[in-house]
C-alpha cells in the first residue's frame, strides 16, 4: 500500500511537468521502508529538487533525497511502515486494488476457462497469462473489455499433458506453477509441483497463509485477539521486512500487469510468503505481532485469489 502511495504523492507532485499515466519505476530501497525511482532523470535539476522537498512535507515521510544521477530516494516513517499491519488487515481483499491503471482498457479474451484443457504446456500458459493479466489490471484500476473468443482445442490435437499434472498433483497446484512460468519457461513436473515442500513456489505460498492463520487461530484459543496497536513495538528486523514486502503488494499488481506478467507477481508472492514463514515462526503473540499475522494472511489471500488459486486456512 505505501508503493500505491507513494506513486501517487509523487505523480501529484510531479505535476505538470510529468502526465498522470507516468510510471515513476520505483523500486526497492536500500533498507525496510525506502523506495527509489528514476523519475528526476525525466525532470530537470530544479524540478527535481522541488520534488523531493515536497515529498519531504509529507507527513508519512522521513526523507526524501535525490540520490545518485537522477535517482530518488525516499524514506518513510517507521510508524508509517508499521502500521501497514492494521492498514492491511482492515482493508480485507482490497488491499491488493489501486488506481496504478485507472483510464486504460485491457482486451478479456476468456481463456481462462481453457487453460487447463490446452493442447500443451506453453499454450496452457499463454491461455492462462492473458486472463491473469486481465485480473491484475483490473485489481489496478483498470477497465476490462469482455470478448467472445475462446480458446478451441482442435478435435485432432494430441492429447494435453495438463489435465494428468491436475489429477496428480490438484488444481492449485498446477495453476500456480503455470502462473509463475515465464514464458518459454520451462513445464511444469506435476511430481514436482505436488511436493508439500517449502522448495516448492505452489505450496509455500498457500502454507504460509495457513501459517499466518494458525498464529490467529492459536492466540484465539488462548483468549487474544489483535487490539491496541503500538507501531514502535513492530521493529524486529523481520517484522519490518515483512512489513517491507507487504508494502508492495499493490504496486506489484499493477507492474504485472503492465507487462503482461503474471509469473512477476507469482514470484512477488513467493517472496511473501517467505518473509511471512520467517516471520511467522517466532511464539510471539502480542497484539502488534497478531495485527501482523492479520496483514501477512489478508495478503496472500488476496493475492492467490487474483491468480485464481485458493488460500487453505490449515496445512
Amino acid at each position: 500500500m505505501i508503493a500505491a502511495d507513494l506513486r501517487r504523492a509523487i505523480l501529484e507532485a510531479a505535476a505538470p511537468q510529468v502526465g498522470p499515466d507516468t510510471d515513476p519505476l520505483l523500486r526497492p530501497g536500500p533498507q525496510p521502508g525506502s523506495y527509489a525511482s528514476s523519475l528526476p532523470f525525466r525532470l530537470g535539476p530544479g524540478q527535481a529538487a522541488a520534488l523531493a522537498e515536497r515529498l519531504a512535507r509529507e507527513p508519512w515521510v522521513a526523507a526524501a533525497d535525490l540520490t545518485g544521477p537522477g535517482y530518488l530516494t525516499v524514506t518513510i516513517t517507521h510508524d508509517a511502515l508499521a502500521g501497514l499491519a492494521v492498514r492491511i488487515a482492515r482493508a480485507g481483499p482490497a488491499c491488493a486494488a489501486s488506481d496504478a491503471l485507472a483510464g486504460r482498457t485491457v482486451n478479456e479474451k476468456g481463456a481462462d476457462a481453457g487453460w487447463a484443457a490446452a493442447p500443451d504446456w506453453p499454450s496452457a500458459r499463454a491461455a492462462l497469462a492473458a486472463s491473469l493479466t486481465a485480473r491484475l489490471a483490473a485489481a489496478a484500476g483498470a477497465t476490462i473489455i469482455f470478448s467472445a473468443e475462446r480458446s478451441v482445442v482442435p478435435p485432432s490435437a494430441p492429447a494435453s499433458p495438463v489435465p494428468a499434472a491436475i489429477a496428480y498433483a490438484g488444481r492449485d497446484a498446477v495453476r500456480f506453477a503455470l502462473a509463475r512460468m515465464p514464458p518459454g519457461g520451462a513445464a511444469p513436473q506435476a511430481a514436482v509441483i505436488a511436493r508439500h515442500v517449502l522448495d516448492n513456489p505452489a505450496y509455500a505460498v498457500r502454507y504460509a497463509h495457513a501459517v499466518a492463520a494458525a498464529v490467529l487461530r492459536w492466540a484465539a484459543a488462548l483468549g487474544t485477539r489483535p487490539g491496541g496497536f503500538q507501531p514502535r513495538l513492530l521493529a524486529a528486523p523481520e517484522e519490518l521486512a515483512l512489513l517491507d514486502a507487504l508494502s508492495w503488494l499493490p504496486e506489484r499488481v499493477a507492474m504485472a500487469a503492465r507487462r503482461g506478467r503474471p509469473d512477476d507477481f507469482a514470484g512477488y508472492l513467493e517472496e511473501l510468503a517467505a518473509r511471512t514463514i520467517d516471520t511467522m515462526g517466532t511464539s510471539s503473540i502480542s497484539s502488534e505481532r497478531l495485527w501482523l499475522a492479520d496483514a501477512a494472511r489478508t495478503a496472500l489471500a488476496a493475492g492467490l485469489g487474483l491468480l485464481g488459486v485458493s488460500a487453505p486456512e490449515r496445512t
